[in-house]
């Protein structure tokens, strides 16, 4: 087996990048298929408040749980395991570009979607869903360790610095 290639985050240090990548996006996976059985099952099965600012129940039923008649947490399901595939060992050792920008380009669109899905809890629902906060941050701080992955394979020595 051959080691990394100059241009793959794993070349000078840069192990816990697709490590934390992989386990970020694990967990998400874990939150959405949650997220997923308590929508078809019952909101009462959200260990969450259903009554307040904090209000699973209200922001998982409401008009703004779906996009194009897809329920949100499906989306998040495939969004996660997609990732899950670009997250592998593999796919952070391999050189391939459209794998990078692949990784990079549905981190961005995770975090646009979460944007989206703020802005409705906070403006349109004003209830927050912790589950749905703890996608949030998942997702979020996926987006910032595939940047750090892609400027560390940006660099002629995979450092980023």
């Amino acid at each position: 087996m051959t080691g990394p290639d100059a241009t793959s985050p794993l070349a000078a240090g840069g192990r816990w990048v697709p490590v934390t990548a992989l386990v970020l996006t694990v967990a998400g996976l874990a939150v959405s298929i949650y997220l997923t059985v308590a929508h078809f099952a019952s909101p009462a099965v959200l260990i969450c408040s259903s009554n307040g600012a904090i209000n699973c129940e209200k922001v998982t039923t409401s008009a703004e749980s779906y996009v194009l008649g897809i329920p949100v947490a499906i989306l998040g399901v495939v969004f996660f395991a997609a990732m899950v595939a670009l997250n592998t060992p593999a796919a952070w050792r391999s050189g391939n570009t459209t794998l990078r920008w692949g990784r990079f380009g549905f981190a961005a669109v995770g975090l646009l979607f979460v944007v989206y899905l703020v802005s409705a809890e906070l403006v349109v629902l004003h209830a927050i869903c912790l589950w749905c906060t703890a996608v949030h941050v998942l997702t979020v701080s996926l987006f910032l360790v595939t940047t750090v992955g892609m400027i560390r394979a940006a660099r002629p020595d995979g450092t980023g610095s």
